[in-house]
Parts: structure tokens; sequence; C-alpha cells
């Protein structure tokens, strides 16, 4: 159970940075590590073997058995999603989302950078009506991964597009949780669904009767996680409806309070989602056997589109919405970041390996085989993105022309 002992006030933003920052770079590792397994003589039969393995109770009639994949993907991404949640929550209501003229950008950018990729894919994939539903797969930037190739650059990237690719990546988010709870759900046990409500509903009392002890909200989350699995909505929507019902204490331009429920759980989160949650996830899920697939396979519609969705789809609609925000006067570009640079970060933008398996998994939950192409359309996307973004930021001038210089108004 969380300790409700308050911790010495840090910057929530800086330490989210340096936490995703090493998680990604670990999550890049646990990565490589899942396809040297799964193509290692030996080695594949015991690691796809292991993820199919059962254990426990039978939560829920639909799925049966439950396996350590399914611990993994619907368990602890409950916890990622959490985070999510309560960085969302966060940077609303006193972070760099809490005013519209802060919002603007960033919703915009996020919007186009989830729209276009769909519209890339939809096109290479339109004459194939049964992938049509994996629409939704290159949607989705990983800030983990992102971050932690940004890192690599030292201080060639800016703290401005740090931000920015962080802001732009949160609204990314909250379109992820809402394209999962909308279009990847179906069957719904409206009992179930109701139970769901009615632990929401006692939450939301805590809430305002203003208990800022952590343990009963943790404990009812546990519970509307059970009941939202059961329900047929995805169970990781739980984490982010928890996240959502945790008390804040607004700090804004101060650090966090040493009081806050959200703040303080966020940090007690943080490590253990970066350093654990998320490259265990990578490594249960980026693991996909080569044996018999040329490299002919990446020009299938399928993972031609995810990749092409991801590495031309991002690019174009991030990029080209700050450019035409930025010259129609809706909202300036970041600050002290030349248009090479917001270039090169869109590309970093790219990079959807955790929201883009995750998402992939709910696409086409019944064909192992289209799962496979996802996860080699995702890997390839988003190591162009990688490789190209860091490319076009590690070569960009350091040095800004004097009118877009650091006097710039920022977003």
């Amino acid at each position: 159970m969380m300790p409700d002992k308050p911790h010495s006030p840090r910057s929530a933003l800086r330490e989210f940075l340096k936490s995703e920052a090493g998680g990604g770079v670990l999550l890049i590792a646990a990565a490589a590590l899942a396809m040297l397994v799964a193509n290692l003589p030996g080695l594949s039969e015991s690691y796809f073997h292991l993820l199919h393995w059962t254990t426990g109770p039978v939560l829920s009639p639909k799925y049966g058995p439950m396996t350590v994949h399914l611990w993994i993907n619907d368990g602890l991404m409950a916890i990622f999603f959490l985070l999510v949640g309560l960085e969302i929550k966060r940077e609303f209501v006193d972070g760099r989302l809490a005013t519209w003229q802060h919002r603007r950008l960033p919703v915009v950018a996020a919007a186009a950078g989830m729209v276009v990729p769909a519209l890339v894919y939809l096109a290479v994939t339109g004459g194939r009506p049964d992938l049509q539903g994996g629409w939704a797969v290159p949607a989705a930037t990983d800030i983990a991964f992102a971050i932690g190739v940004l890192a690599l650059l030292g201080s060639r990237a800016p703290a401005s597009l740090k931000l920015f690719l962080t802001t732009v990546a949160i609204v990314d988010d909250m379109g992820a949780v809402a394209i999962i709870a909308l279009a990847y759900t179906d069957g719904i046990a409206s009992l179930a669904l109701a139970g769901a409500g009615m632990v929401l509903a006692a939450m939301y009392v805590l809430n305002q009767s203003k208990v800022r002890s952590l343990t009963p909200y943790l404990l009812l989350g546990l519970a509307l996680w059970y009941f939202v699995f059961l329900s047929g909505v995805h169970a990781t929507i739980a984490g982010v409806a928890t996240a959502l019902m945790i008390p804040v204490k607004p700090t804004p331009a101060a650090p966090d309070a040493v009081d806050s429920p959200l703040h303080r759980l966020e940090h007690a989160l943080q490590p253990w989602v970066a350093y654990a949650i998320v490259p265990l996830f990578g490594f249960a899920n980026a693991g996909v056997s080569l044996a018999g697939i040329s490299a002919g396979v990446l020009l299938d519609p399928l993972p031609l589109g995810v990749a092409l969705g991801l590495l031309l789809g991002k690019q174009i609609g991030i990029f080209g919405s700050v450019w035409i925000a930025d010259r129609t006067g809706f909202a300036p570009r970041p600050g002290g970041a030349s248009w090479v640079q917001i270039w090169g970060l869109s590309l970093m933008a790219g990079i959807g390996f955790t929201m883009s398996l995750f998402i992939g998994g709910l696409a086409f939950p019944n064909d192992p085989l289209l799962v496979d192409e996802v996860k080699i359309g995702v890997l390839a996307g988003s190591l162009l993105s990688a490789l190209a973004g860091y490319a076009v930021l590690r070569l960009a001038p350091r040095r800004l022309p004097r009118r877009a210089g650091p006097n710039r108004p920022s977003m």
C-alpha cells in the first residue's frame, strides 16, 4: 500500500523528464532484448511459453485463466495508465496545460499528430477492410522512448523542445485513452459497469469530503479495476478514472505540495513505472519471431501502413500544425527552437512504441499473425523515426537566427 507520509517538495516535471529519460533508455534495451530472445534457438520457445503461462484464478469468463501476458497488459499497465491520468490532471490543474493560452499549441499539434497518421494508415490499407481496425495504431507517441532518445542529444535538444514534446505527448495520451475506451470496447456487461459506477461514486464522495489519505482511494481503485475488467471496457481505463478522483492541491509556479495526495502518489509511482512496468511491457510485447519472414513483409499493407503512419504521418501532422499555428498567430512555436529543430522533434514523435503496441493488441485480439505484423510495423516506424529525428536534431545549428531568438514568446 502506498505510504501517506509526505516527503520534501520536488519538481514533478523535472523528476518526470529525468525518470522518463532513464526509463526510455531501459525500454529501448528491453525491446532489443525481446527481439533477440524471440529469435534465438532454445530461448524463443521458452519466451513465448512464459508469456502464455496461466497463473492465478479465472477473473473473467471472457478471458478464462489469466496468462502472464494478460497480467502485464491488463494489470500492470493499469498502473501505467494511473500515472498517465495523474500527469494529465496535474498539467491541467496547475501545469503547462492550466490555461487555454498554454493549451492551444499542444492540443492542435497532438490532434493533428493523431489524425494524419490515422489517415496515412487508412490510405495504405484502404483496400483491406479487415485491417481498418488498426487505424489508431500509429496515432500515439511513446513519451518514454522519445525522451530517452532526446536525452542522448544533451544540450542539442533545447529545454523548450523537451517541454513541448512532453505536453504534446500528455494530450496525445488523453486521445489514446479516449480511443481505447470508445473504439476498442465491445460486449459491455451492464451489471459490472454499474458496479464500476458505484465505486467511482464512492471515490468522488471521498474527494468531495476532502479525504487526503491515499489508502481508501487505492483500495477502491483496485475494486474499480476488477469491475472494469469484467465490464468489457479495457481494464487500464480504471487507472485513468482512479487518477481523476485523487485529490490535488494546486501549486502553480511552486514546488509540489507535500500534503497533496496526487503529487505524493505521482512521485511514488514514477520510478516503478519508468524502470519496471514499461520496460517489462516492452519485453513482453516487442518480441516477434522473424523465422520465415523476409524483408518484403514491410511492404505488406498492415506493417507498411503502421510504419508510414508513424514516420510520415506524425511529422506532417505535428510540424504542419505548428507551422500553421505560428504563421496565423494562433499560437507561437516553442521559444528558443528553430524550424529545423521542430522538424526533428516532429520526427521524434513518430516513436509510437508502447502505446502503439498496446493498441495493436486491442485492434487484432484474435489474430496473432496480424499482431506480429503490427509489431514489425511499429518497430520499423519507431526505429526510423528515432534515427531520423536524432540525425536532424544532432545536425541542426545550435544558434537561432536573431528574429527567432530566445526572447521569442513561448507557447
